[in-house]
């Protein structure tokens, strides 16, 4: 039996080089980095180097990238220190978001009684620009954007400029869950209105365990957790050194083969289209993920034409075959409430079909796509 990975947007396998960068960290550098002693000075210029290394890509400042245990944890300490310290009582989302986000500003509307306020979106998935304008124009309370800059199930692109600056318009604070784009897309933060992002290294071939949190200088955040002075004081607890090795490892390698990455997997992303459209007359493409503009290069969500009775047996069929993909993220695996995202976009009877979520690394081949649509299609003719 075949083994094909086809979900990439929900982790994806470590490089040989991270692996290799870990396993030596593992060993030869295990001081704690709040050490004086020389093993752990080591361990405290490793990250260090990594910060600068991070930050000099996405033309930001050293102290604005804090390392945190992964996007979730970021995406959390960004809402709830803006909501604590900047006193927001207006947070602007969509019900599109990743939960990270969408939980968290549901659990701050409890605590803190703040207003919610979800901006409305097109057929496709977009928000609404002129909706969030007239939120961020409705009145004089201090808000805050949170809007995703790739959905990490249909694969929307964001226009961060354009939100960035009606945030800064209207003097609005602006956050993004950079998950799927930060190791695919390139940044410059001196350009792009935004105040904090977020990013997790397994995403871009790293580990587990370990991403960053961006917040822009002078952003009057304070601790989320305390304790220590690690993190220049503004995260504490022991940093997991292997892992931002991993992390920087995984950044570096992702950022050097950026392009002839992106144009072989964008490649594949097109194959996948062009088979699975010949294969089954009928299929659609979920949000803008069939649109190679408009839509990230790594993922594509697909909804087929099979019977709704038939397709409960239709994950079970690809894995059986080896092939992995998913019916939506990857943090909803286990749960019968469907997909969030496509229930926003999607009228009840295409809800009723299936959709599968397809993503790729530079890792896949041809041949692999080939077979994932093979098998398709033989559960299409079963």
């Amino acid at each position: 039996m075949k083994h094909v990975y086809l979900d990439n947007a929900a982790t994806t396998p470590l490089r040989k080089e991270v692996i290799a960068n870990i396993h030596q960290a593992l060993c030869d550098c295990y001081g704690n980095p709040s050490s004086s002693h020389a093993f752990g000075r080591a361990a405290k210029t490793g990250i260090e180097q990594a910060r600068k290394g991070i930050a000099a890509q996405l033309n930001a400042q050293p102290g604005e990238i804090i390392f945190t245990s992964g996007g979730t944890e970021a995406d959390n300490m960004i809402l709830r220190c803006a909501v604590r310290d900047r006193g927001v009582t207006t947070l602007i989302t969509t019900k599109i978001e990743h939960h990270a986000v969408l939980h968290t500003a549901e659990a701050l509307a409890e605590e803190y009684g703040i207003s919610l306020k979800y901006i409305p979106l097109d057929k496709d998935g977009n928000p609404d620009l002129g909706a969030l304008e007239e939120a961020l124009a409705s009145d004089d309370s201090s808000k805050l954007v949170s809007l995703m800059h790739v959905n990490n199930e249909i694969g929307n692109l964001l226009d961060l400029e354009a939100v960035g600056a009606l945030c800064r318009k209207y003097n609005a604070l602006f956050h993004s869950d950079t998950v799927q784009s930060i190791g695919h897309f390139p940044w410059d933060l001196e350009k792009i209105p935004v105040d904090f992002l977020t990013a997790a290294a397994h995403k871009f071939h790293g580990p587990k365990g370990i991403g960053f949190a961006y917040v822009r200088k002078n952003s009057g955040l304070k601790p989320l957790i305390v304790g220590g002075a690690q993190e220049r004081g503004f995260r504490a607890g022991t940093e997991p050194y292997h892992n931002i090795v991993g992390l920087k490892t995984a950044f570096e390698k992702a950022y050097e083969h950026l392009e002839s990455e992106r144009e072989y997997v964008s490649g594949l992303k097109l194959h996948f289209i062009k088979r699975i459209t010949e294969a089954l007359p009928g299929v659609a493409f979920n949000g803008l993920s069939g649109d190679m503009d408009r839509s990230t290069y790594t993922l594509v969500n697909v909804r087929l034409p099979f019977d709704p009775a038939k397709s409960q047996l239709l994950l079970f069929h690809l894995d059986l075959k080896g092939v992995a993909c998913s019916k939506g993220s990857a943090c909803q695996s286990g749960s019968d409430a469907g997909s969030h995202v496509l229930q926003q976009i999607l009228n009840p009877e295409d809800l009723k079909q299936p959709s599968l979520r397809f993503s790729f690394s530079h890792y896949n081949t041809l041949e692999e796509v080939d077979y994932a649509v093979d098998v398709l299609e033989e559960f299409a003719q079963s």
